[in-house]
């Protein structure tokens, strides 16, 4: 069975972009509002501002292995609304439920790039059957992109560079730093950011539709 072609991408867009060229794009973090849940008040509103959106952002954060067959759980989940990023520690299982809650919503979307091994981790913590799940790494490749990493997508579709600073902290930590914070942030809020982008530009009903018939 042959391969579907690459969709066509709006002009002006590249398939992909050289070091030299990211490493010239601005620098850009999420700048509004974080709110770090932790207590059952916190989590009832954040709960109530993410069943408002109909596409939230969606990503996690584990504590970095540097020893062979070392492997750790996610840590934090990050999800990302139009009002504001919730950061869910994850050592805290009263949290667990309402992710659950979140990942087996079929109404809303749910917005990442390799959302597979996270989703994979997290059912490790807690069960969940997860629906409307919108990897856009996949979306990327289905328009024939070969770069489909978060800060690869967020270059070429939103025009700015990601810092990768506090990726391989220690997320397992009580107490997360502003750094961290800054980063977790930024990571969902350019996934949520990229599927907007990409709904616009049309590449999601373009991926679905193409994908649909090639299956048929």
């Amino acid at each position: 069975m042959n391969s579907p072609s690459p969709i066509d991408l709006p002009g002006g867009l590249a398939r992909s972009i050289s070091r030299e060229e990211l490493a010239n794009l601005p620098i850009n973090r999420y700048q509004g509002v974080v709110h770090l849940v932790t207590t059952s008040h916190e989590l009832a509103q954040a709960m109530t501002d993410i069943r408002q959106e109909r596409v939230a952002g969606f990503d996690t954060e584990t504590r970095p292995s540097f020893r062979k067959g070392e492997v750790y759980l996610p840590c934090l989940a990050q999800v990302a609304t139009a009002r504001a990023v919730y950061l869910f520690p994850l050592r805290h299982t009263e949290m667990f439920p309402a992710l659950m809650e979140l990942l087996s919503e079929p109404r809303h979307a749910k917005a990442g790039v390799a959302l597979a091994d996270d989703l994979r981790s997290l059912k490790k913590l807690f069960p969940f059957t997860e629906k409307h799940i919108i990897d856009l790494g996949k979306v990327a490749r289905r328009c024939g992109l070969e770069q489909t990493g978060l800060r690869n997508l967020a270059a070429i579709f939103l025009g700015f560079r990601i810092p990768k600073g506090a990726r391989t902290s220690n997320w397992a930590a009580p107490r997360l730093t502003e750094a961290q914070v800054t980063y977790a942030a930024t990571d969902a809020w350019v996934c949520r950011e990229l599927y907007l982008c990409m709904e616009k530009l049309g590449l999601l009903q373009s991926a679905s539709s193409a994908q649909d018939s090639h299956r048929g």
